[in-house]
């Protein structure tokens, strides 16, 4: 269930896409789950077509979904590899962590602090860092 909060800072864009991204993440949305369309969903939210849009276009950037011209948006495989990434990079860090001689609660707080860094970042920068 998607929840847009009128009165939140955090842009209805911005609220959307971190829905949609944490439930494809969290596997929620399946692969190969088809979206709703962009028309359907601003209805649905009441949310301006061009919100949803952007939304979508920055999801598709990601990588974590695909548009397959005029059969819809769908969760992609994408984000699979992704997550398989992030372990890897994991994996990679925990050796440099125990070859560094940090404990492991200093090292999730600089993984912390980096997630929150990369969470202050504009969507632009965002996009760029990927």
């Amino acid at each position: 269930m998607i929840v847009i909060d009128s009165a939140s800072p955090v842009p209805p864009f911005e609220q959307l896409r971190a829905q949609l991204a944490r439930q494809i993440q969290d596997r929620t949305l399946a692969v190969g789950t088809r979206l709703p369309t962009i028309r359907r969903l601003a209805a649905d939210l009441g949310l301006a077509v061009n919100t949803v849009g952007r939304t979508y276009r920055e999801l598709e950037e990601a990588g974590l979904i695909e548009t397959r011209g005029s059969a819809g948006s769908f969760v992609s495989a994408a984000g699979e590899q992704g997550r398989e990434r992030a372990r890897r990079a994991a994996a990679e860090y925990a050796a440099v962590i125990a070859s560094a001689g940090i404990d492991a609660d200093e090292a999730v707080r600089i993984v912390q602090a980096a997630l929150a860094e990369g969470t202050a970042a504009s969507p632009s920068s965002r996009t760029a860092q990927k």
